[in-house]
């Protein structure tokens, strides 16, 4: 990648700087969290808790492990986890 593609893209996430341990950290945690805890502990959270409807709680638990995936997938592909 050229030193100008680079420095675009520096520019772009200038707001959440990825290239910070913080960053690198929270964001692999959440995307872990999600998922794991997404299709597991949040269904049961929205069968037993909120009292959502089954079928809806199975869809938004495979929403947000699709989200976790799709995190996890942008941080490799930027290679800020490798």
């Amino acid at each position: 990648m050229t030193e100008k593609k680079r420095e675009s893209k520096r520019k772009t996430s200038a707001r959440l700087d990825l290239s910070s341990k913080f960053w690198k950290t929270s964001l692999t945690v959440l995307a872990a969290i999600l998922i794991f805890a997404g299709p597991t502990y949040m269904v049961y959270v929205f069968i037993n808790i909120l009292k959502i409807d089954y079928f809806l709680s199975m869809i938004s638990g495979v929403v947000l492990f699709m989200i976790g995936l799709a995190l996890i997938w942008y941080l490799i592909k930027n290679k800020i986890v490798s």
